[in-house]
């Protein structure tokens, strides 16, 4: 009597669990919960952080003159605040392979404003146009947010033992740190443009609301005229470093999304043999998924162990997906999407151009061709069992 193909799936999940290594207790919570074991001091902290990321702004306070949204939740609010966000923004850039990336910041910046304030509509301020001189262009959807604080926390030289820039090892996966706008390795952005939750939030109160800060106290300089004085009210900077400060601890105690739980065993060992899948093909050749926080001030950071899917590196995923580029990154190189809260997601891959899991995979190239085309090797059976382990993370 053989089994049913069922019982085989439970019978390998089982052999698995039991033959594997225990696996850490993770730091996890609800979507849009803080961090467990915060202080009292801390989570007061969170709140107080969650309004300025809340908090819209007016033009009498330093919108604008040219912005994308009146406040950070607009861009991270689904299906709670720190989430994804449904609406995209528009990046241009040029790329010379002899003298590498220019973000156009004669032209206005790489990062295009699309809203006028009154005043500036007023002064003949409108949208800003692809620049002349770029040679890519791309639209992307704003990623969930959660567990960055965990992602800062994970010491530098961890995921420097990942890095394989040369592929030394032959497996034709070749990551690298990105460069950060202070010039060392970043991690954070989808060209790991950034180091810190600080520089990536002062980059997006710049560049998506307008906002002068006291690192960059003068307003961003238009397309092609020079800023009327009338189109500006607000005195320059127009947000402190106390503001910054709460929006970097609201993000920093923010917690990453908890797996869905198995609904039956059906549902459990078709999980677990998805899980076995991503492992086996090779996704986790890049989409690392667990790692431990280094020392921390904050005992909720510190020595933890939780679940990304990301390696926080560069990885040059085909000339079809090759579009804008950034300082250090070519136009094919994309840092790894964390997958961790993937279930919330209706869109995909690092710039949500992909509307489901099998077409994301699908363009994946570069150095994920070998991964991608393991997955079309695969019987359908075992495909749906790994999207189904996706769609659970």
């Amino acid at each position: 009597m053989r089994c049913t193909s069922l019982l085989v799936a439970v019978c390998l999940a089982a052999c698995g669990a039991a033959c594997a290594p225990p696996q850490p207790d993770v730091v996890e919570a609800e979507p849009g919960a803080p961090l467990p074991d915060l202080s009292t001091d801390e989570l007061a902290r969170f709140s107080a952080g969650k309004a300025a990321f809340e908090r819209e702004f007016t033009p009498e306070e330093g919108l604008g003159p040219l912005f994308n949204q009146t406040r950070c939740s607009s861009c991270h609010d689904l299906p709670t605040s720190g989430g994804h966000g449904a609406e995209f923004v528009t990046r241009a850039t040029r790329f010379d392979p002899s003298s590498g990336c220019d973000l156009l910041h004669d032209e206005g910046g790489d990062l295009l404003q699309r809203v006028p304030t009154p005043a500036a509509r007023e002064a003949g301020i409108m949208a800003e146009r692809i620049p002349k001189s770029a040679n890519a262009v791309t639209e992307v959807r704003p990623p969930p947010i959660y567990g960055l604080g965990l992602m800062e926390a994970v010491p530098i030289a961890d995921i420097e033992a990942l890095a394989d820039p040369d592929d030394r090892d032959g497996d034709g996966i070749s990551g690298r740190f990105g460069t950060s706008v202070d010039g060392g390795p970043g991690r954070f952005g989808v060209k790991a443009r950034h180091a810190t939750i600080a520089s990536f939030v002062e980059d997006a109160a710049r560049g998506e609301m307008g906002l002068t800060t006291p690192r960059y106290p003068t307003e961003a300089a238009l397309q092609d005229r020079s800023m009327p004085p009338e189109v500006d009210p607000a005195p320059d900077p127009e947000v402190d470093e106390a503001f910054l400060a709460s929006l970097v601890d609201y993000i920093r105690f923010l917690a990453p999304p908890a797996a869905r739980p198995p609904r039956d065993d059906r549902d459990h060992a078709s999980i677990e043999a998805g899980r076995s899948i991503f492992s086996r093909i090779g996704c986790d050749g890049c989409h690392t998924p667990i790692w431990k926080t280094g020392i921390d001030t904050s005992p909720a950071l510190r020595e933890k162990h939780f679940r990304a899917y990301s390696d926080f590196l560069l990885h040059d995923l085909g000339p079809d997906l090759a579009d804008i580029c950034a300082p250090g990154a070519g136009p094919a190189e994309w840092r790894t999407t964390p997958l961790v809260g993937l279930r919330l997601r209706s869109i995909f891959l690092h710039d949500g151009m992909a509307q489901n899991l099998s077409a994301a995979i699908e363009m994946h190239g570069g150095e994920a061709a070998r991964a991608r085309d393991r997955f079309r090797s695969l019987p359908e059976h075992a495909r749906q069992n790994l999207i189904h382990f996706l769609q659970s993370l």
